[in-house]
């Protein structure tokens, strides 16, 4: 995160959508270039796209309103997903003699977070794109009002990813929040109370990378890079391969194996020793190296949790998602106050020790962004698939943890080799179907949106290419 929230600072301000068809033509226009030249895709390519083409011809009858509910594996997903609905969705509706409106397009959902570290342009335009912000972790009135509005009287279908952050990883999805289940409820209310009869749908979206030739020797220099800034000698068995020469990929396995367990090493006694917490004798009959190193990480992430739980008095309670969301949301209290609204009012020692717990609680957060970014490691990720896509992804989550540590940007990843998008669009999961028990029973309505969220993890799960 930048420097500027290490200052307190008013609340965020809520940037409401103001779509403008200019803006959106350019950057739909532009998209493809943007993608080749600043980005790794090289290619963007979707399976089943005849399902939102007719998707979109129903909405625009007015027959139905949906959401889609896409991946989130890594940042250049909504540019993905925007090129398939400004190029793919136009492209096969014109094969299929379909007319459709244009611009086909959506209201996305952001997380308002994403201007602290992206910068205030990218509100600015997601803005013109006619999306719409929430601030995750906290009942944001203001910005579930207007995603609710939008989803029941929206110019175009929603998009949002239910997962709520990146995870790095294309074949692992992260447990789903149950946001988008509640918007689907609230928009078929909201239509019933309007005396309107649109059915509402929900479509899951996979979203999966590819290299376009495998990477193995920019994954031995970044493993190498990382094996040096961990303390760790050059690996004997490529010390004998020369420049000009590739080492097998077989060799990377037990490198990624010795640099995590040095990584994890290291960590517990950092927070052993300077944050006196006590890790928990580990109960385990298996002498697997893997299941060995997934029960350390994840002992490892719930005492990292700990620390900044600690400091901001919360009890641990859900899944670690959950539990970086109170986290995240506990640091943002800290930042962007109330009692700023009104700056000049304040003395200047009052801005100065406002400055320090900004400060404070920043560093605090950096904890639970380190969990954030090791979530969704298991111990047979590449093990049970010794893919490059699956050592590249599990090797730049360790640099973007390095480099968290390091005090750099891990938003700029170091890209590895040139990839291929490929996008599968599911069936749609009615909403409408399940409205009924939503409305029986306050008690109805959670099953609703617990099983709705539920079957939907499963149905994106199931847009996995094995």
């Amino acid at each position: 995160m930048p420097d500027v929230i290490n200052q307190a600072q008013p609340p965020l301000e809520f940037i409401p959508p103001a779509f403008n068809p200019s803006v959106l033509r350019v950057i739909q226009l532009g998209l493809a270039s943007y993608l080749r030249w600043k980005t790794a895709i090289s290619q963007v390519e979707a399976n089943k796209v005849e399902v939102l083409v007719n998707l979109y011809r129903q909405f625009q009858e007015g027959k139905i309103r949906f959401l889609i509910a896409f991946r989130h594996p890594q940042a250049t997903d909504p540019l993905c997903l925007g090129y398939l609905l400004s190029q793919l969705v136009p492209r096969l509706a014109r094969q299929q003699r379909i007319s459709l409106q244009h611009p086909t397009h959506a209201h996305f959902i952001y997380d308002r977070g994403i201007t602290l570290w992206a910068g205030n342009q990218v509100g600015w335009i997601a803005s013109r794109l006619g999306a719409t912000p929430i601030q995750r972790g906290k009942a944001d009135w203001t910005g579930l009002r207007l995603a609710r509005d939008l989803f029941t009287n929206g110019r175009f279908p929603m998009a949002a990813a239910p997962e709520g952050a990146t995870n790095g990883l294309s074949e692992i999805v992260n447990p789903l929040e149950p946001g988008i289940a509640q918007m689907g409820f609230w928009c078929a209310e909201d239509l019933q109370k309007a005396g309107r009869d649109e059915q509402v749908l929900i479509v899951p979206i996979g979203i999966q990378y590819s290299y376009v030739a495998a990477p193995w020797d920019a994954i031995a220099n970044l493993l190498t890079q990382l094996e040096s800034y961990c303390g760790l000698p050059l690996y004997q068995e490529i010390s004998s391969y020369t420049p000009s020469t590739s080492p097998p990929p077989h060799s990377f396995y037990p490198r990624l194996l010795r640099l995590a367990e040095r990584l994890l090493s290291l960590m517990e006694d950092f927070y052993t020793r300077f944050y006196h917490q006590k890790l928990p004798e580990i109960q385990t009959q298996s002498q697997d190296i893997n299941e060995l190193i997934a029960t350390r990480l994840n002992t490892l992430l719930n005492i990292v949790l700990q620390v900044a739980e600690n400091y901001f008095d919360l009890q641990p309670k859900g899944n670690f998602n959950d539990r970086c969301r109170r986290v995240e949301q506990a640091g943002w209290n800290y930042i962007f106050r109330e009692d700023y609204k009104d700056v000049k009012s304040l003395s200047s020692l009052e801005r100065d020790l406002g400055d320090r717990i900004a400060e404070e609680a920043n560093l605090r957060m950096w904890h639970m962004r380190l969990v954030e970014s090791l979530v969704a490691v298991t111990g047979n990720y590449v093990q049970e698939k010794p893919t490059a896509e699956r050592f590249a992804e599990t090797t730049l989550l360790i640099w973007d943890v390095v480099t968290r540590i390091r005090g750099g940007n891990p938003f700029q990843p170091p890209l590895l080799g040139k990839q291929t998008a490929k996008i599968t669009v599911g069936e749609p999961l009615s909403i409408s179907e399940r409205y009924p028990v939503y409305k029986g029973s306050r008690q109805g309505a959670r099953l609703a949106v617990a099983d709705f969220t539920k079957d939907l993890q499963d149905a994106m799960e199931g847009l996995i290419m094995k």
